[in-house]
């Protein structure tokens, strides 16, 4: 999947020409902006993969591996931790005070669901439908209403993922600074950045469904609980329920466990169920199956990516390093190649499905989210005996 999308970066139109609905005056073959960058870069990165793997130079191949096995203590970890945040909240918090209603027309849609809420019979799909994620509208309206700012709530929220991100990769590589990495890698991601205190494009449902993954490592029976939290922020959650159930088969623990998680998401997927036909949901009256929607949005990875130069340089190799990674014994790499597969093929599965909902960036930050853990699991060496050495 990782392979089709970058297709896309190289051929923009390739895909599309071929098996979409895209006019046939376009020229498959045109390159893309920033196909120089995705050869290049990726030409560099598997030659010294290739070097190091091969032990062709060791004093390289020595070099690497300190830089492998380093390991920071966690009051340093805790340290640079807040010295990130410090800087990047300090660089954001000025976009507080923007308005969000001269920025995207979607504020009016959810200024006006915010004075209907929690009506989701009004006969305006697009507002029955902002209204039917309840646990979006009650934050966003708390943020609003109580904090006098629509945007602060989105905002916290930006800065507890990119915490549970570091977390996270701290939780399935045992390495802090691999945390470090991970938080770094999102905070320099454009599309992160650009919508990280956005309350029309809010990144609640990222930060739930995450919390739901993390969970599996420190409360389980709360993973099903953020999972439901997540689907009712957006709705485009809703399939993710298959990552997590894949995340914990592929976990160390017994088998008990894993019946128990098992259970406790087939009850949150009857819950999601019971509240969707509760609530008169809207869903079964836009399903509508379309194959050329499908492979047109094969294509929207090239250009609603465009800017995030890290990840279209180095998602390819880093999908390489989680395979190898994963082939000596770290079954959380697997779960990492398919989170990223199944956040790449969730958007031209929802465009599929239905066409309501138009592909945009920021439906692309989990991707960025696992992205990041996975640069930083992939850098360093994984020990599960580090944590407990310092």
């Amino acid at each position: 999947m990782v392979s089709i999308s970058l297709i896309s970066v190289i051929f923009p139109a390739l895909i599309s020409s071929h098996y979409g609905s895209i006019s046939t005056g376009i020229e498959p073959f045109t390159i893309g902006n920033n196909a120089v960058l995705l050869i290049a870069s990726n030409t560099v990165l598997f030659s010294l993969g290739y070097v190091y793997y091969k032990k062709k130079s060791g004093t390289f191949s020595t070099l690497i591996d300190k830089v492998r096995n380093f390991e920071i203590s966690k009051k340093v970890s805790i340290i640079a931790s807040l010295i990130i945040l410090i800087v990047y909240i300090s660089f954001t918090v000025s976009e507080l005070s923007i308005d969000e209603s001269e920025q995207f027309p979607d504020y009016l849609v959810l200024k006006i669901g915010l004075e209907t809420f929690p009506e989701t019979s009004s006969g305006d799909m697009i507002v029955d439908e902002q209204n039917s994620r309840f646990v979006r509208m009650i934050l966003l309206g708390f943020s609003q209403e109580y904090l006098q700012n629509i945007k602060i709530i989105p905002f916290v929220t930006s800065i507890v993922l990119v915490l549970v991100t570091g977390l996270v990769a701290v939780s399935i590589s045992g390495k802090r600074i691999a945390g470090i990495i991970a938080i770094i890698v999102l905070l320099q991601g454009y599309t992160f950045l650009e919508y990280d205190t956005i309350a029309v494009y809010e990144n609640l449902w990222v930060l739930f469904f995450l919390l739901s993954v993390y969970a599996i490592h420190k409360r389980w029976y709360l993973s099903g609980f953020w999972y439901i939290l997540s689907v009712f922020t957006k709705a485009f959650a809703t399939p993710f329920l298959a990552l997590n159930v894949f995340y914990a088969l592929r976990s160390e623990h017994t088998r008990s466990f894993k019946t128990k998680i098992l259970l406790s998401y087939l009850l949150s997927a009857l819950i999601v169920i019971g509240l969707f036909y509760a609530g008169n949901s809207i869903y079964d009256d836009i399903v509508q199956f379309d194959f050329n929607r499908f492979a047109n949005s094969l294509s929207d990875f090239s250009s609603q990516m465009r800017f995030d130069y890290f990840l279209l340089a180095t998602i390819l190799p880093v999908t390489f390093g989680l395979f190898f990674i994963a082939r000596n014994g770290l079954k959380q790499a697997d779960s990492l190649l398919f989170f990223i597969t199944g956040l790449l093929l969730a958007g031209p599965l929802v465009a599929f499905a239905t066409e309501f909902y138009v592909i945009l960036p920021y439906r692309f930050v989990p991707l960025l989210v696992f992205f990041s853990i996975s640069v930083g699991l992939v850098i360093f060496k994984t020990s599960k005996s580090s944590l407990k050495s310092q």
